[in-house]
Order: C-alpha cells, then sequence, then structure tokens
C-alpha cells in the first residue's frame, strides 16, 4: 500500500517527534558528562574531560562495574542453560500442565520489578532464612533473564519443525547426539540474540536488585542512585550514564544482526 504525500509528511513528522523525546534525554546526559560546571547547569557553558578522568580513577566505581560484570555474566549463564531446556521440554513434548508452566516461565518479565523484587526479598529472608548477597541476586536476575532466552528459542524450535530431529532419531542418535549435531546448531544464533539481550537485562537492572542484593553488594545502578545527588558527584554520574548506555546497546546491536542473519 502506497500512502499519500501527505500522509507520509504527517508520520514522518510523528516518527521525527517521538523519536526527539525519547533520546533528546540521552544526549543531554552526553553533554553534561563534558559540563565544566560541577551543578549540571544548563545551557553547558565550558566543556572539561575531568571528569572522565574522575571516573576511570574511583575504586568505587570500577568495583561497582566489576559486580555488575559478574552478575550479568552469571545470570546469563544460568538463563541460557535453563532457558533452553525450558524452550526444548515445551515446544517437543506433551505433558498436563504444559500452558500454565509456559505461563509461569514468562510471567517474571511482565510483573512489575517492585513486585518481584519485595516477592524474592521475602522468599530469600523469611521464608528460606537466607542472607542477602551476591548468589540471591544472581538468582533473583536469572528469573526475568531466562525469558529472553526461553522465547527466543522457543519461538525458533516453533519454526524449525520436528522432522529433522525425527530423522536424527531413526538413523540411531540418542538425545544428546540430537541435542548437539542437530537442533543446537540451528538454534545457536537465537541463544545468542536471547543470551545478549539476558545480559543487557541484567547488567543495568536496578529494581530487583535493590531488594535482592543486600547491603555489601553494590552494582552500578546501586552506585549512580547512591552517588546521584551527593555534592560534586553528578557529573561524574553523567559519565557512567554514558558508558551504561553504549554497554547496553552493544549487546542489543550484536542480537539484533544475529537475528536478521539467522532470517537472511
Amino acid at each position: 500500500m502506497e500512502l499519500k504525500k501527505p500522509t507520509r509528511i504527517v508520520f514522518g513528522t510523528l516518527t521525527v517527534l517521538i523519536l526527539l523525546f525519547i533520546y533528546l534525554p540521552l544526549l543531554v546526559v552526553v553533554v553534561n558528562s563534558f559540563n565544566g560546571s560541577t551543578t549540571l547547569s544548563w545551557p553547558v557553558r565550558s566543556l572539561t574531560l575531568q571528569w572522565w578522568s574522575k571516573a576511570l580513577s574511583s575504586t568505587g566505581l570500577l568495583a561497582a562495574v566489576g559486580t555488575s560484570l559478574e552478575v550479568a555474566v552469571a545470570a546469563t549463564v544460568v538463563s541460557l542453560i535453563l532457558g533452553t531446556l525450558c524452550a526444548i521440554a515445551l515446544q517437543r513434548y506433551e505433558f498436563f500442565g504444559k500452558s500454565a508452566v509456559n505461563l509461569l516461565v514468562v510471567l517474571p518479565i511482565a510483573l512489575p520489578g517492585i513486585v518481584t523484587g519485595i516477592a524474592l526479598n521475602n522468599a530469600f529472608t523469611t521464608m528460606l532464612g537466607v542472607k542477602l548477597s551476591i548468589f540471591t541476586l544472581i538468582v533473583a536476575h536469572v528469573t526475568f533473564t531466562i525469558v529472553t532466552v526461553y522465547n527466543n528459542a522457543f519461538a525458533r524450535l516453533g519454526q524449525l519443525g520436528r522432522h529433522v530431529e525425527e530423522a536424527s532419531a531413526d538413523l540411531g542418535a540418542g538425545l544428546w547426539t540430537t541435542f548437539t549435531k542437530v537442533t543446537f546448531p540451528r538454534i545457536r544464533t537465537s541463544l545468542i540474540a536471547g543470551g545478549l539481550l539476558a545480559f543487557a537485562l541484567s547488567f543495568d537492572e536496578i529494581v530487583v536488585t535493590t531488594f535482592t542484593a543486600g547491603q555489601n553488594v553494590t552494582t552500578l545502578p546501586i552506585w549512580i542512585m547512591n552517588n546521584m545527588f551527593r555534592p560534586h558527584q553528578a557529573p561524574v554520574v553523567s559519565v557512567v550514564a554514558v558508558v551504561m548506555v553504549a554497554i547496553s546497546l552493544i549487546p542489543l546491536w550484536l542480537a539484533q544482526r544475529a537475528t536478521a542473519g539467522e532470517e537472511r
């Protein structure tokens, strides 16, 4: 269907306005990371790189980055394993309660983060008596990062069908051989995309992290919240925000490329 010129102009204008509304605040954050003022005054009257050097020399900040990377990598690995197993079980086999299990797997990504955080905090501290730590934080992140892997793998398995796997079984291959030689190579790019999305979700998560990290665990989002309103720390926080945007965009871009390459 070809749109008339006035309609194209209206749609184009609305698209530009929406994109500006979404991304202009990010541009302001980027500019403020070079702001010479400590109060983030606007408009910017001078530019400096001192906040970038200060951020790179902050031991607390670097430790928070390391913690966020550790949690994100661990959550991604666990999500890849559990998400793939769930996708294969729910896509390839029929059993009682299948629809209910499918709903329960994807439900955490739909729930508000504060609800998930409160529920997990109560489960760890009250029901199980477990002290909040980096372990509980990783478990909490897995509850929602697993959904990205599961959805990608489930959709890809549905597109492929079962005929090749059934042919492998007819030729005498076992479940493990069929998975490693037939199934996994065909869903590999979907798992990569799901894993990258899981990493991006875990790296910048703040709400669930606040309720499940404990007092001795400081991730990068928590560090930002703690330093946002401290004197002379706002420009450094802007630097960290720019870095977080870059780190979050790279996995998303790679996931999009992997998915696009698979479709082609």
